[in-house]
């Protein structure tokens, strides 16, 4: 297995829930669109009533299947490790962004296999991408949503959000772009500002940089610098 310093040496209409593929010949298929379109309906109009948490039973105008990848889509919460990826494919998203994250750490001030892990944690280490509705790769590494402000390409999709009264099922707006590279270019603009001033600088210190993020509202999900450390602590084992 190879080591940390090994893999970090010299020199991402609404996309689906993880489940629902692109046909092999890269175009989406019928039953991809029909979920994707049954899927979106159902999130976009739904929640405009009211955003109460997701249930078994909430999703009662989807059909069976539809509602079971609906269900699915935050359904990670007990996977830190990133959605079943195997070792290969692990390996191959480290090899992959390696580049990537020492540029940015060098940018930020933080070990890279902490933003490579973040990245991870995000894409299911590249394994659940963000798509299209016409299936293609937003590139969107780090799940940034295009708020207001935002004026390049962006992505509807389907996720999963906390507030007050636990996780619901909504459809954001999300970044799309044309590389990887671009996406950890983005996510680097972004934590340069002030906002994430308790991110910067952290260095090898995971826990830091998780509270950093925390901080600056980088996540809904409560148990997201608890997620991130253990994705940093695996990288580090290796």
């Amino acid at each position: 297995m190879l080591r940390p310093e090994a893999w970090f040496a010299s020199p991402a209409s609404p996309a689906l829930p993880s489940g629902i593929a692109p046909a092999g010949d890269g175009l989406p298929s019928a039953e991809f669109r029909s979920l994707h379109e049954e899927i979106v309906r159902y999130v976009r109009d739904g929640e405009s009533a009211a955003a109460e948490p997701m249930t078994a039973g909430a999703a009662t105008s989807l059909g069976a299947e539809a509602r079971a990848l609906l269900l699915r889509s935050g359904g990670d919460d007990d996977d830190t490790a990133g959605d079943g990826a195997d070792a290969e494919q692990r390996r191959r998203f480290v090899e992959q962004v390696a580049p990537l994250a020492r540029e940015a750490g060098a940018r930020l001030g933080v070990a890279p296999e902490i933003l490579t892990a973040q990245a991870a944690l995000e894409s299911g280490w590249g394994q659940r991408p963000l798509r299209g509705a016409d299936g293609s790769d937003s590139h969107n590494l780090f799940g940034l949503k295009a708020g207001a402000g935002y004026g390049g390409a962006s992505v509807a999709a389907a996720t999963t959000e906390y507030g007050a009264q636990g996780a619901y099922a909504t459809v954001e707006s999300f970044r799309r772009y044309d590389s990887a590279a671009e996406s950890f270019r983005d996510v680097t603009r972004l934590l340069q500002s002030p906002r994430y001033r308790a991110a910067q600088g952290t260095g090898a210190d995971v826990g830091a940089y998780a509270a950093g993020l925390v901080q600056g509202g980088y996540a809904t999900d409560p148990r997201y610098a608890e997620k991130l450390q253990a994705v940093v602590r695996g990288l580090r084992q290796r």
